[in-house]
């Protein structure tokens, strides 16, 4: 799909994604890392397979000549440098589009690179707070949480991409190249989206609620979406409407054959029931015998009766499940490459099938200096001027 493009990826791990997701959809991009940098990290490697690697210091005076001579003829530069630091001034954006005129210019920064905000600096917690999740996460009038893994990145470098697509769209239309500022603050406040909507439709803030969800009845009863079972968790959660009464009446029905409890259950009329109308002290009833129920079930057993039986819920995978589902496998998801000393390394593939047939990563995880002299020389360099960049220490070459 992309190709005929060339991007120089210059960032961090806020934008790491990004790179990847248009590697996987055929762009050459070219990883710039420093000299000596860490190119072990799991995380590094995982969002840095199916490129290149330019192994060139940008803070060397050489090597940022050796910069800027190959923006002026690539389609995207990727970059995640605080806006007011050192390594900014290399990136402004007004001498990089013309100088390239065509250029489309990516940065993913904190809280964008204008702003009050701009040059603060932000973890990956302090992003997720400053974007709203934690304010969701958490149990009930306890400490706000944050998922374990880093999560901005993740939403911050699927935007970025987004952004850049949109502005490849433009310059097919205009001929002219674009500056896509992205914040990771804001691109998290798309995971909460949904909450504006309580307080909108219902007058209700949502606050952290832990295993459960609000602002499903008018009586502010609060329904439970993470269940215990056998061997991990389950997501369910009580419905209405035509989805919802074809699921409780399949876990009656399920409940009756496997004999449990039904309690209450046994009198509700599905086609009737409303959760928006439900009481707490209904609702707690509604979940006493489910709870019970799920207990005496795996993850595995939920999964295939609820596909049996056409209900809405499955289990909560952790890794090791990720790793083992079938459905992924049969996709041809994971794909094995080259490692370090003639090892194999296992990575998630491209994520989209095209035409019947999955992104393909055509590149494993580069080492330092693999391409060096590969890429110069693609971008006009000659041997001598490769060679001068090598020996001033700017360049590593493989």
């Amino acid at each position: 799909m992309l190709g005929p493009y060339r991007v120089l990826d210059c960032t961090g791990p806020l934008g790491w994604l990004t790179g990847r997701l248009l590697a996987d959809l055929g762009a050459d991009v070219i990883k710039i890392e420093p000299p000596g940098a860490d190119l072990g990290d799991p995380g590094w490697r995982a969002n840095n397979v199916n490129k290149r690697l330019l192994t060139l210091d940008l803070e060397d005076e050489a090597g940022r000549d050796a910069f800027r001579r190959m923006a002026k003829d690539t389609d995207f530069l990727l970059e995640t440098a605080a806006p007011g630091s050192a390594a900014a001034g290399l990136f402004d954006p007004d001498a990089l589009i013309a100088a390239n005129p065509k250029l489309i210019h990516v940065s993913v920064t904190p809280f964008g690179r204008t702003g009050p905000h701009a040059e603060w600096l932000a973890s990956d917690l302090e992003t997720m707070a400053a974007g709203g999740a934690m304010s969701l996460a958490g149990e009930p009038g306890g400490l706000p949480v944050r998922v374990s893994a880093a999560q901005s990145h993740g939403w911050a470098g699927a935007q970025a991409a987004l952004g850049a697509m949109m502005a490849l769209t433009h310059r097919a239309a205009t001929g002219r190249g674009q500056h896509v500022d992205v914040s990771a603050q804001a691109a998290v406040i798309a995971s909460v989206a949904h909450a504006p909507a309580s307080w909108d439709l219902l007058g209700i803030n949502s606050t952290r609620a832990g295993a459960f969800m609000t602002g499903r009845s008018v009586h502010g009863a609060n329904y439970r979406v993470f269940w215990p079972c056998k061997d991990g968790y389950l997501n369910f959660i009580i419905y209405g409407g035509v989805a919802g009464r074809r699921t409780n009446e399949g876990l009656v029905s399920w409940m009756t054959a496997a004999r449990a409890d039904l309690g209450v259950l046994a009198g509700i009329d599905w086609v009737r029931f409303d959760p928006t109308q439900a009481t707490q002290a209904e609702v707690d009833a509604i979940e006493d015998p489910i709870g019970r129920f799920f207990l005496t079930l795996t993850k595995a057993e939920f999964l295939e009766g609820a596909f049996e039986r056409e209900m809405l819920g499955y289990p909560v995978f952790n890794v090791a499940d990720i790793a083992a589902d079938p459905q992924l496998e049969a996709r041809g998801y994971w794909q094995d490459l080259p490692g370090p000393g003639g090892s194999t390394e296992r990575f998630c593939g491209g994520f989209a099938i095209v035409d019947g047939e999955r992104l393909e990563l055509v590149r494993p995880v580069p080492s330092e200096g693999e391409h060096s002299r590969e890429v110069l020389g693609e971008m006009g360099f000659d041997s001598s001027e490769i060679d001068g960049l090598i020996a001033a220490g700017a360049v590593r070459d493989g």
